[in-house]
């Protein structure tokens, strides 16, 4: 079931992939793909191009799948090793879930981070407190990891 579902949602990517987001398989392997995000219009994070590795599991979609940054990114809901902190790879995952969905809403965390619930709570505290200099890191870190 799992190997069907990632064809399908595989096609979907090449043939309407959302604006700014492409995925495909790491050699030919359908349940590890390579995802790119453009950096959103009008955020600290515009002009780059972030990558990311997708993991599904064999029971996909009854379980989430996997995904992390490759490229360094200045975010308070991602920690150094690329990790994210979204609720649909948690407790709000459900089987309707597609890989699309998971991307669209990692490239919303990029226009709207979320304080309340950091993976590097130092950073949210800057956030909080001196968004000017957040900004300022953000972008820098931009530009050095993912131009």
């Amino acid at each position: 079931m799992a190997e069907r579902r990632l064809k399908k949602e595989l096609k979907a990517m090449q043939t309407d992939p959302p604006e700014g987001i492409t995925a495909e398989p790491v050699d030919d392997d359908l349940y590890h793909w390579e995802a790119t995000i453009k950096g959103p219009a009008d955020t600290v994070y515009e002009g780059g191009i972030f990558k990311l590795d997708i993991r599904f599991p064999v029971d996909y979609p009854f379980k989430p799948l996997k995904i992390q940054f490759k490229t360094k990114i200045y975010h308070i809901n991602v920690n150094h090793n690329g990790n994210i902190c979204v609720d649909i790879l948690q407790d709000a995952w459900s089987s309707v879930i597609t890989a699309a969905k998971v991307l669209l809403s990692v490239s919303s965390l990029l226009s709207d981070p979320n304080p309340n619930h950091p993976l590097m709570p130092d950073l949210a505290q800057l956030y909080v407190s001196n968004r000017v200099q957040y900004d300022t890191n953000a972008r820098q870190w931009t530009k050095d990891y993912a131009m």
